[in-house]
Order: C-alpha cells, then structure tokens, then sequence
C-alpha cells in the first residue's frame, strides 16, 4: 500500500479505496456520528480566554423529559385553522346580510350589536318604546337568519 492512498478501516484493517469511495464513506461516518453523538449531547462555546461563553443544549429530547416538564410537540391551540376561515366566511356572509337591510335596520342592528347599547337606551334616543325596539330587533334577527341560509 502506497503512502498517499486513501485507507479506511473496515472489519479490523485497512482496506485501500479509489478518492470517491473514500469521500462518500467519510460523509457516512460523520453522517453517522452526527446522530449518535452531536445530537444527543450539549456543548459549550468558549471565548478566547477559555471562559464559557455560550452553552448549546442538546437537539435530542428523550420522550421521558418531554413527558416530565409536560411539553407537546404540537401544542394545542384553542382555534384551528379551519375554525378560523369559518368564522371569517360567516363574518363576511354576516355583513353581506346586512348590507340587504333597510338602513333603519341596520342602524338599529349596529347600536344593538356593535355599539352595545341596551334596547331601552337605543328606544330613548330613537323616540320610541323599548317594546317597539324588540321587535323590530326580533323581525331583522328573523330576516337576517333567511339570508344566512
């Protein structure tokens, strides 16, 4: 075996290989080490003093910690995706409904709903009876809700 042959050792000795091989089994065995030891174990950065500087945790987490500090790889959110364009499709048909209604309506309905004023307070303002106010409300909740079908 000559000097500046590419050598690997395989099965307990050294087998000669062309550059190409050489390479490729090298890429494998970092390749390999990587998974079994970068990471699985924590390492630290040290500045030019010899003082620790930064201290890299391990990428690895074993199910046993995961379990112990409660943590979830996909936590749960309290909306899903599909529960969110529902509500924007509804909110949007919402307002298209209530671009049909008469304006009257519609003003009742926005100092109802989005003003939150009570029936009695919108009644006084407008000049009519808290009854009068209800049922109008009673009629464009019946309207709106043949528009939403």
């Amino acid at each position: 075996m000559d000097a500046d042959k590419k050598k690997i050792w395989i099965r307990g000795q050294f087998i000669e290989v062309t550059d190409e091989v050489y390479t490729a089994y090298m890429k494998g065995d970092r390749k390999i080490r990587y998974f079994e030891n970068d990471l699985k174990t924590g390492r630290t950065v040290k500045d030019k003093d010899g003082n620790i500087k930064q201290i890299l945790p391990s990428r690895e987490d074993s199910l046993d910690r995961l379990m112990e500090d409660n943590a979830q790889q996909f936590p749960d959110s309290h909306e899903s995706v599909e529960d969110i364009v529902i509500q924007k499709i509804s909110t949007e048909k919402l307002h298209m409904a209530l671009l049909r209604l008469p304006k009257k309506d519609q003003e009742l309905i926005y100092a109802l709903f989005y003003e939150e004023k009570t029936e009695r307070a919108y009644a006084k303002q407008i000049g009519v009876s808290p009854s009068t106010v209800h049922r109008r409300k009673e009629e464009i909740i019946k309207k709106l809700k043949k528009y939403l079908k």
